[in-house]
């Protein structure tokens, strides 16, 4: 994942340019930056979140926070339940093992 100042980005290759393009994720606000390299492509991620902290700065509106990987779920007690039994079955805290799923399935 590349990652810069806090900020992850999110890459696609685009048949149609020929070229990656990516976005800052995890953002609301819609930011957006291309290259043609990983090279130009980190030297235009890097470029794209200094220009939308500067640009947060310069207009007085906070510039959003990336994800804080702190994150809060409504399930059912039964859910919750089981999940703990699962969790402490397998040695872990309810937080690490939940965690390690996520972690699993979203790779």
């Amino acid at each position: 994942m590349m990652t810069y100042k806090g900020y992850a980005a999110r890459i696609e290759y685009s048949e149609e340019d020929e070229c990656f393009v990516g976005h800052i994720a995890g953002i609301r606000d819609v930011v957006g930056f291309h290259g043609d390299s990983v090279s130009e492509l980190k030297t235009a991620f890097e470029e794209a979140v200094d220009d939308y902290l500067a640009v947060a700065e310069k207009t007085g509106r906070p510039a959003q926070k990336p994800f804080s990987g702190n994150m809060r779920l409504r399930i059912s007690p039964e859910t919750h339940a089981r999940a703990a039994m699962y969790a402490e079955a397998s040695g872990k805290s309810l937080n690490t093992w939940v965690a390690d799923l996520l972690e699993t399935h979203t790779h």
